[in-house]
């Protein structure tokens, strides 16, 4: 390498940078970006905080489309549809196992003959497919028993039911089903040839012979073939009256069986396939939107849709908060700022005022005013409960800035030109705070969603009436059928967990993106 004297140095080496005599500042060659373009590059570097804001996205649509679209309401519920499992429309078609409203089940051959004698009847397969595997095991007595385990359709395993109709109704049910070429009313059974256990007398799927055993029904003259299906002997459906509008079978002259028990009052007894039935009465009779049953998460233990009750509890969960995150914004940004921009006396008095409601308790709060406004709606409550108190930590945050803020030049300047108080507070110094402020409002909303699940979730307030719920009602009604039924809590929990997670990741972003400074920090 060369070495330069620097006290020696050669005039050829010295000459001009620029050659033209003259100097000027070069142009940018950035375009400048305002404050929420440069915290938008700031946030979009954080990967994490990105993919938070895709899933919280996710979840806002599936709270605003899904009850739109869902064929379900939030006030339906079917007691012949409860504890049914999750299905996809298609699995039907596609034939596999995964979300096909179907459980695995293991019986003795009592029950194993009884759900599958309603496919045998129907063609309206309880044990899907009509397949199944045998076994063996020990019994409490030490004796070998056969075991039978299938794939049971919640959809289907309520069979044939026993249904009351007018004449009316029934000439109607049978129009139907000429139009529709399907069946919907089954041969009606002798009541004096139907099970003698109590427990069974109104039970519409015992269409083959019976015996009463150790105070059990017990399935008689059934056959297991070798090709796996089952024969029956002595098959019923006896006659039962003598009107003609019981829809009889006629073989030439000999009347085989009735399709109606007429009852006293013109009222005709009927057996009916439930699935069937349930499609003729909701596009028939009521008109509504469903067309068939099928529950993309299953449903509750009355019936409910949970895809749909948990879209309408996430929806009134977001807006509730969005609601009050932006009243007591707006609330606690006003307090704040005088606050901090008075100081003084003024400072003094309204701090001691927030001192004191802050050291009230949340939960003496919302019981007080239970107790006050009993009447009133619980949605009431639970806002009024949650403004009460939640602008107290905003108002912090601006009164904090205020301080930081309000001795800057460009305030003194504002102050010198003229500039009266609420512009100084509201035009110079509020935008600056901005960052903090968006930080801290959209943090809050988890916490006031999570607030609201848990009280839901402990029944301090009923949010379950009309056409409302709440995600913590469906994680206490599921609760106790976690072991039994786990699909009618996984949902709401795989929500509020999707949701504190992601928020969290988000409100991190924010954070970073606002408020540079604080990196890395935690809140």
């Amino acid at each position: 390498m060369e070495t330069i004297d620097i006290k020696n140095i050669p005039v050829e080496k010295l000459v001009f940078a620029n050659q033209e005599g003259k100097l000027h500042d070069k142009e940018l060659e950035t375009k400048p970006a305002g404050f929420l373009k440069d915290a938008w590059n700031r946030f979009k570097k954080n990967k994490g905080s990105i993919v938070a804001a895709i899933v919280i996205g996710i979840l806002v649509l599936y709270a605003i489309i899904a009850p739109l679209i869902s064929q379900y309401t939030v006030a339906y519920n079917d007691p012949y549809f409860k504890y049914t499992m999750p299905k996809l429309a298609i699995s039907d078609s596609i034939g596999w196992n995964f979300m096909d409203g179907c459980v695995e089940k293991s019986d003795g051959q009592e029950s194993f003959i009884y759900y599958y004698s309603m496919g045998e009847e129907t063609g309206h397969n309880a044990v899907k497919n009509q397949e199944y595997e045998v076994g063996t095991q020990l019994n409490a007595a030490k004796q070998e028993v056969s075991i039978y385990t299938y794939r049971l359709d919640s959809y289907q395993q309520h069979g044939v039911i026993f249904k009351n109709f007018t004449l009316e109704e029934f000439k109607a049910i049978q129009a139907y089903q000429d139009e529709h070429n399907i069946q919907i009313v089954y041969p009606i059974t002798d009541p004096a040839k139907r099970p003698e256990a109590t427990q069974d007398t109104e039970n519409a799927n015992f269409w083959y012979t019976t015996e009463l055993k150790n105070g059990k029904t017990k399935a008689i003259n059934v056959t297991f073939n070798a090709d796996g299906s089952l024969s029956y002997e002595n098959i019923y459906a006896a006659h039962s009256g003598n009107d003609q509008y019981s829809s009889k079978l006629i073989e030439g002259s000999t009347k085989i069986y009735d399709y109606a028990q007429v009852m006293s009052g013109g009222i005709y007894k009927t057996r009916v396939n439930y699935y069937e039935y349930y499609k003729y009465y909701h596009t028939t009779v009521v008109k509504d939107r469903i067309k068939a049953p099928c529950f993309l998460f299953g449903t509750t233990s009355s019936g409910q849709d949970i895809f749909t009750c948990l879209a309408s509890g996430a929806r009134f969960s977001f807006i509730m908060a969005i609601a009050v995150a932006s009243v007591n914004m707006i609330v606690g940004a006003i307090y704040g700022a005088i606050e901090g921009y008075y100081g003084g006396r003024a400072d003094m008095i309204m701090e001691r005022i927030v001192e004191i409601l802050s050291a009230v308790p949340f939960m003496i709060v919302i019981t007080l005013l239970k107790y006050h406004m009993a009447g009133s709606s619980q949605v009431l409550i639970l806002f009024i409960s949650y403004f009460l108190t939640g602008w107290i930590g905003t108002s912090g945050l601006v009164r904090m800035q205020f301080y930081r803020f309000k001795g800057q030049e460009y305030v003194l300047a504002a102050r010198t030109l003229g500039a009266s108080d609420w512009r100084i507070m509201f035009r110079h110094i509020f935008p600056n705070s901005l960052g903090t402020i968006i930080t801290s409002s959209v943090l809050v909303i988890p916490g006031m969603i999570f607030s609201e699940t848990s009280l839901s979730y402990l029944g301090i307030i009923n949010l379950s009436t009309g056409n409302l719920t709440s995600v913590g009602t469906l994680l206490a009604g599921a609760q106790k059928y976690l072991a039994t039924y786990p699909h009618m809590i996984v949902p709401p929990a795989l929500f509020i967990s999707l949701l504190m997670l992601s928020f969290n990741l988000f409100g991190n972003g924010l954070r970073d993106a606002f408020n540079p400074s604080l990196r890395g920090s935690e809140d």
